[in-house]
């Protein structure tokens, strides 16, 4: 069967093709750092209050940067919570760093605040915080502790540009923080991630790593009259054509946001009832949180019935997904030591979270057909 509704679509906003163009005969510039890289840069530092952003090719390789940045080494520890996409540890793990998971919170899927203090060592090197669904971890309570212990706080948030925590930007609060600009993110450009800065003593490297490990950004500038290898670093910059793509995007924030808002209120309002009375969990979002209308996702009772809820939606031509599984448990982190039952409520959610279709112009007759297809499923276990 043709699944007539997708889990994602790519979303245009109209303007992305004209940029591109622009991009290719007006600026002739399709390469790294040209000018819709540099709108792009503006419009998040002057939008979020950062330091300093930079486009890279992926949040994986933005997270690669912040790992080089933060000096780690064979041995490391780098704490990072359990239930997380594997580039969130991985950017760490390939420079040696040893992983240290965290349980999640029952309610926000966000790491567990109260359990991070224990899990502090004198070789711990960085703490990652990942704002699931762009809704904010405790950043209040992990900050405090960061900052007590001297810590830097990565902040993979993916899932929340322009969700804030307190009233405060998620993405500002730890030393650095990662975008995803990914087809299936709010914002999108295909492939695609940024780098935010908020501690002003990693940007002139932060440039040098992302320019191969040269100083062309200070040529550039002319604060240098050739430039030269200086550090270690790679090829992190996205094309031209992508940023333009992106940067169309950006623009239309504010309308995008607003799409994506009606849609998680329609499936809330409309699935809450029928939540309650099935013992399912839908997203929380607490009150001094202000979410980036990511995801909407479920947590079934069990592992069977989330399995027939999948097949029962595919039935009916809409693709249902699920979501990380524990990477405690995987190969790798099996290799780190990890074992069942070490993080109880991430092994819970591997099994039993769905996520639901959502994309920017999901329109309003196929989301009725996804309620209404859950709505009708019997398929209890």
């Amino acid at each position: 069967m043709t699944l007539a509704i997708p889990f994602n679509r790519p979303c245009f906003t109209g303007k992305e093709m004209h940029y591109i163009g622009e991009a290719v005969y007006r600026h002739g510039h399709i390469s790294g750092d040209g000018y819709f890289t540099k709108q792009c840069h503006r419009l998040l530092e002057e939008s979020l209050g950062v330091k300093k952003a930079l486009l890279t090719t992926s949040c994986t390789h933005a997270l690669e940067m912040a790992a080089i940045l933060l000096d780690i080494q064979p041995g490391d520890e780098v704490i990072c919570p359990d239930f997380t996409f594997v580039s969130t540890i991985n950017a760490f793990v390939l420079r040696g760093a040893l992983p240290v998971f965290i349980d999640v919170r029952a309610d926000t899927l966000n790491l567990n605040e109260h359990a991070l203090e224990a899990a502090i060592t004198p070789r711990t090197k960085a703490i990652l915080i990942v704002h699931y669904g762009g809704v904010g971890a405790e950043m209040d309570t992990i900050m405090a502790i960061a900052n007590r212990h001297r810590i830097p706080v990565i902040e993979d948030n993916a899932h929340g540009l322009w969700a804030k925590y307190k009233g405060q930007y998620l993405g500002t609060f730890g030393a650095m923080a990662t975008q995803s600009f990914h087809e299936t993110k709010n914002f999108q450009c295909g492939e695609g991630g940024a780098l935010l800065i908020n501690d002003p003593q990693y940007v002139e490297r932060a440039e040098i790593i992302r320019e191969k490990g040269t100083n062309r950004s200070r040529f550039f500038r002319g604060q240098v009259d050739k430039y030269t290898w200086v550090d270690i670093g790679s090829s992190y910059l996205p094309s031209d054509v992508l940023a333009a793509f992106l940067y169309a995007q950006l623009e239309e924030r504010g309308s995008i946001q607003a799409k994506r808002q009606r849609i998680w209120d329609t499936y809330y309002a409309q699935l809450s009832e029928w939540a309650d009375a099935h013992d399912v969990q839908i997203p929380t979002v607490p009150g001094y949180c202000e979410q980036a209308y990511h995801v909407f996702y479920m947590v079934l009772p069990n592992l069977p019935t989330r399995q027939n809820l999948i097949a029962h939606l595919k039935s009916q031509g809409i693709l249902s997904v699920f979501h990380y599984l524990p990477l405690h448990l995987s190969d790798m982190g099996q290799g780190y030591g990890g074992k069942a039952g070490d993080c109880p409520v991430t092994e819970r959610l591997g099994e039993c979270l769905v996520r639901l279709p959502f994309y920017n112009d999901l329109s309003d007759d196929d989301q009725a057909r996804v309620i209404a297809g859950i709505q009708s499923f019997e398929g209890w276990v």
